[in-house]
Protein backbone atom coordinates (compact mmCIF):
# COMPACT_ATOMS: atom_id res chain seq x y z
CA UNK A 1 0.00 0.00 0.00
CA UNK A 2 1.63 3.44 -1.03
CA UNK A 3 2.51 5.82 1.89
CA UNK A 4 0.50 8.94 2.17
CA UNK A 5 4.12 10.67 1.59
CA UNK A 6 4.86 9.06 -1.52
CA UNK A 7 5.82 11.36 -4.04
CA UNK A 8 4.42 10.13 -7.93
CA UNK A 9 5.50 12.27 -11.33
CA UNK A 10 2.33 14.63 -12.49
CA UNK A 11 3.88 17.12 -15.06
CA UNK A 12 6.38 19.63 -15.43
CA UNK A 13 4.81 22.87 -14.89
CA UNK A 14 6.09 26.30 -17.36
CA UNK A 15 4.83 29.71 -17.26
CA UNK A 16 4.64 30.88 -20.81
CA UNK A 17 3.39 34.19 -22.21
CA UNK A 18 1.39 33.17 -25.23
CA UNK A 19 -0.76 29.82 -24.68
CA UNK A 20 -2.20 29.46 -27.79
CA UNK A 21 1.64 29.85 -30.03
CA UNK A 22 2.90 26.93 -27.00
CA UNK A 23 -0.20 24.67 -27.22
CA UNK A 24 0.37 24.73 -31.09
CA UNK A 25 3.77 23.83 -30.70
CA UNK A 26 3.76 20.90 -28.50
CA UNK A 27 0.80 19.48 -30.64
CA UNK A 28 2.14 20.14 -33.67
CA UNK A 29 6.25 20.06 -33.79
CA UNK A 30 6.47 17.38 -30.28
CA UNK A 31 3.38 14.98 -31.00
CA UNK A 32 1.48 16.10 -27.77
CA UNK A 33 -2.01 16.44 -26.74
CA UNK A 34 -4.03 18.99 -25.64
CA UNK A 35 -5.76 17.79 -22.72
CA UNK A 36 -7.98 20.79 -21.41
CA UNK A 37 -10.43 23.22 -23.34
CA UNK A 38 -8.26 26.58 -24.12
CA UNK A 39 -9.29 29.65 -22.25
CA UNK A 40 -9.06 28.74 -19.17
CA UNK A 41 -5.32 30.22 -18.54
CA UNK A 42 -3.37 26.90 -18.74
CA UNK A 43 -3.17 23.79 -20.90
CA UNK A 44 -2.19 20.41 -20.06
CA UNK A 45 -0.53 18.32 -23.04
CA UNK A 46 0.37 15.02 -22.82
CA UNK A 47 2.89 12.27 -24.88
CA UNK A 48 2.97 9.10 -23.46
CA UNK A 49 3.70 9.16 -19.64
CA UNK A 50 5.12 12.60 -20.16
CA UNK A 51 2.82 15.76 -19.16
CA UNK A 52 3.38 19.48 -19.47
CA UNK A 53 1.44 22.11 -18.04
CA UNK A 54 1.82 25.50 -19.60
CA UNK A 55 0.37 28.56 -17.89
CA UNK A 56 -0.19 31.72 -19.68
CA UNK A 57 1.97 34.21 -17.86
CA UNK A 58 2.30 37.23 -19.79
CA UNK A 59 4.54 39.59 -17.22
CA UNK A 60 7.21 36.52 -16.42
CA UNK A 61 10.78 36.45 -17.21
CA UNK A 62 11.67 35.13 -20.40
CA UNK A 63 13.10 31.51 -20.42
CA UNK A 64 15.62 32.64 -23.00
CA UNK A 65 16.78 35.30 -20.48
CA UNK A 66 17.48 32.84 -17.70
CA UNK A 67 21.00 31.01 -19.43
CA UNK A 68 21.06 27.52 -18.03
CA UNK A 69 17.90 27.80 -15.74
CA UNK A 70 15.62 27.05 -19.02
CA UNK A 71 16.44 23.63 -18.62
CA UNK A 72 13.27 22.18 -17.24
CA UNK A 73 13.44 18.52 -17.99
CA UNK A 74 15.47 15.08 -18.96
CA UNK A 75 13.14 12.64 -20.42
CA UNK A 76 14.61 9.11 -21.55
CA UNK A 77 13.90 7.16 -24.80
CA UNK A 78 14.41 3.68 -26.31
CA UNK A 79 15.39 5.41 -29.51
CA UNK A 80 16.67 8.76 -29.32
CA UNK A 81 17.75 8.81 -33.13
CA UNK A 82 14.20 7.86 -34.57
CA UNK A 83 12.49 10.55 -32.11
CA UNK A 84 15.14 13.10 -33.31
CA UNK A 85 14.08 12.34 -37.06
CA UNK A 86 10.94 12.88 -36.02
CA UNK A 87 10.82 15.97 -34.56
CA UNK A 88 12.83 17.49 -36.97
CA UNK A 89 10.57 16.37 -39.67
CA UNK A 90 7.49 18.45 -37.42
CA UNK A 91 9.63 21.56 -37.33
CA UNK A 92 10.80 21.37 -33.80
CA UNK A 93 13.50 23.42 -32.65
CA UNK A 94 16.34 21.07 -32.35
CA UNK A 95 19.59 23.07 -29.90
CA UNK A 96 22.08 20.44 -30.26
CA UNK A 97 22.07 17.60 -32.32
CA UNK A 98 21.98 13.28 -30.89
CA UNK A 99 25.92 13.06 -29.42
CA UNK A 100 27.28 10.44 -27.72
CA UNK A 101 28.17 11.98 -23.86
CA UNK A 102 30.85 10.44 -21.38
CA UNK A 103 28.34 9.81 -19.02
CA UNK A 104 27.09 7.18 -21.34
CA UNK A 105 24.15 8.77 -23.03
CA UNK A 106 23.39 9.43 -26.38
CA UNK A 107 21.66 12.96 -25.88
CA UNK A 108 19.48 15.76 -27.96
CA UNK A 109 18.49 18.96 -26.95
CA UNK A 110 15.06 20.56 -27.64
CA UNK A 111 13.87 24.39 -27.45
CA UNK A 112 10.13 26.36 -27.15
CA UNK A 113 9.57 28.99 -29.22
CA UNK A 114 10.04 30.75 -25.30
CA UNK A 115 13.19 29.37 -24.73
CA UNK A 116 12.41 26.74 -22.16
CA UNK A 117 14.75 23.73 -23.17
CA UNK A 118 14.93 19.81 -22.54
CA UNK A 119 16.83 17.27 -22.98
CA UNK A 120 16.45 13.80 -24.36
CA UNK A 121 18.61 10.82 -23.86
CA UNK A 122 19.22 7.22 -24.11
CA UNK A 123 21.35 4.76 -22.39
CA UNK A 124 24.65 4.05 -24.87
CA UNK A 125 24.53 0.74 -23.08
CA UNK A 126 21.56 -0.32 -24.10
CA UNK A 127 21.72 1.54 -27.12
CA UNK A 128 24.88 -0.64 -27.77
CA UNK A 129 23.51 -4.02 -26.38
CA UNK A 130 19.91 -4.05 -28.89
Amino acid sequence: MPQATQLRPFSFVLAVPDLERNTTYFRDSLGFKAEWPEGTGWQLLSRGDVRIMIGHCPDAVPPSATGDHSYFGYLHVDDVDALHEEFVRRGALIQQPPADKPHGMREFVVATPDGHRFMIGQDLAVREGS
